[in-house]
């Protein structure tokens, strides 16, 4: 059950996909505790809803992995699949690759400088907690800019196993060697070195590799096969 969450829901807008957003931040953040159970009912009342939009956030959480339907038994919080984890950073690593080529190809100095301003805000930030956000949103801006924003969608969509390790890492690891890499994405495109700029993107998104043995052996009951 989401206690202490004051987030409201806009009965203004579609409410299905805002207990989605919701739903999955809290379950990435483990707010949510993996293996922990959710009922369409007390999720409809807390946030003040009927439990059809409930239904369908649930429905779209189980298909992106985060949740388990057992027939029966309810609904619960499914735990990391690092499987999962280890497909979305490859492919990750092959399209975002590429999206960094395609911009130090032909530099955008609008571009450029709007990144140098998100590389300020994530060394300025305060709460290692929040650096999630900024760096989807460097991706997200590095997609867009390359007049790819599909691309970021598909990846969004797959990735959520993967944002819940990066959630953890930022938690309990350095951030600095992660905006290094942010900032090594940057310099190669200001610079339009392409390979480079493929490079650095393929060095960033390698850094899981090397923080999930660790988590993975700090916190095993939050993932289905910490053993692997």
């Amino acid at each position: 059950m989401p206690n202490a969450d004051t987030t409201t829901v806009d009965t203004g807008l579609a409410v299905g996909p805002q207990l989605t957003r919701i739903l999955r931040e809290r379950i990435v953040r483990n707010l949510i505790a993996p293996g922990e159970r959710l009922s369409e009912a007390e999720v409809a009342l807390h946030y003040g809803t009927s439990r059809q939009p409930v239904r369908e956030a649930f429905i779209k959480l189980a298909e992106e992995g985060l949740l388990e339907v057992r027939p029966q038994r309810g609904t619960y919080v499914r735990k990391i699949s690092t499987a999962n984890v280890m497909d979305a950073r490859f492919i990750r690593e092959a399209v975002e690759a590429d999206v960094a080529r395609a911009l130090a190809a032909d530099p955008d100095p609008a571009l450029v400088r709007e990144l140098e301003a998100q590389l300020a805000a994530q060394r300025a930030l305060v709460d290692p907690t929040e650096f999630r956000q900024l760096d989807d949103l460097f991706h997200r801006t590095l997609a867009e800019g390359a007049k790819l924003p599909y691309v970021w969608r598909v990846i969004d969509g797959l990735k959520t196993q993967m944002d819940r390790v990066r959630q953890l890492s930022t938690e309990q690891l350095a951030l600095g060697k992660l905006i290094d890499h942010h900032t090594a994405i940057v310099d190669a495109i200001r610079g339009g070195d392409a390979e480079a700029a493929g490079q650095a993107m393929r060095l960033h998104l390698r850094e899981i590799l090397n923080d999930l043995p660790i988590i993975r052996q700090a916190r095993p009951d939050l993932f289905e096969d910490p053993g692997r």
